[in-house]
């Protein structure tokens, strides 16, 4: 398979290339930092030439940036576009958790654990792209036919995050949740190239929407019950008697990217750390 991969310089987009590649499929890079713009239309299409399908993780994380919406929204229409017109098979687009809109403090959350029915209140410059991405491609899909996968992880970790992380929940025990708890979620980078692996070949048609994470919450000490009671009291609690036999169990629901996907997470905070 011939695959795009835009954003294939960046954390997640290094890991995607170098898995599909192991794979042996063939890989075009797309990334600013060798040139490549994706509001560039033309650009982007020639380089979509002869692809089956497509990775879209270019993307401008810093809220305060003045090409966020530029770059996030019609960067990604340009992508579809361009997918159309190439007639891909499918495309993958990366999307956040933060489309949700409880992470980062923006609010707190119907209920826990979150899953992919959770509705989504994003107020943040950066959710509201990735909301607002997720719901371009539900559109184009509805319109072309093509097979679009939103793929919504957490934090996503490598080596030098678990460092970081720990090094400084050892200075601050409430670094866990400073300035904001992010539910203990994560998904290890490794994770995250073989989601979009998976969502590359899995069988699956139409538009989906799919919470990734890791099985068990990054938390230092504390269960998931027990950080969920002591930060979010007033959040309904759903979690069942699966908390007793696994406390550290992640507080974000995976079964349906499980599913869809034929995935499951490999890597673990207490494996790892």
């Amino acid at each position: 398979m011939k695959i795009l991969v835009t954003g294939s310089a960046g954390l997640i987009g290094r890991e995607v290339e170098q898995l599909l590649r192991s794979e042996e499929h063939e890989v075009v890079g797309f990334d600013a930092v060798n040139g490549d713009d994706i509001r560039d239309a033309s650009k982007l299409l020639a380089a979509m030439q002869g692809c089956d399908a497509v990775v879209h993780g270019a993307a401008i994380l810093d809220e305060d940036s003045p090409d966020l919406m530029a770059v996030n929204l019609a960067g990604t229409w340009n992508v579809l576009a361009a997918a159309e017109t190439a007639q891909v098979r499918r495309v993958v687009f990366w999307s956040s958790a933060a489309a949700l809109g409880v992470f980062k403090g923006e609010r707190a959350p119907d209920y826990l654990p979150l899953d992919d029915e959770h509705r989504c209140y994003p107020t943040s410059p950066y959710a509201i792209s990735k909301y607002l991405g997720e719901e371009m491609c539900r559109l184009w899909t509805q319109k072309t036919g093509i097979f679009t996968i939103c793929l919504r992880p957490p934090g996503v970790f490598a080596a030098s995050t678990y460092e970081f992380i720990i090094e400084n929940r050892r200075a601050d025990a409430n670094f866990e949740w400073t300035p904001y708890w992010e539910y203990g979620a994560f998904l290890d980078v490794r994770d995250a190239a073989h989601a979009a692996l998976c969502a590359l070949t899995c069988p699956e048609s139409g538009h989906v929407r799919l919470l990734l994470c890791a099985d068990d919450i990054s938390s230092a000490a504390q269960s998931s019950h027990a950080l969920a009671a002591l930060i979010h009291p007033d959040v309904a609690w759903r979690g069942g008697s699966e908390y007793e036999a696994r406390p550290f169990k992640a507080l974000i629901d995976t079964r349906r990217a499980k599913s869809v996907l034929h995935w499951a997470p490999r890597h673990k905070w207490r494996a790892i750390t």
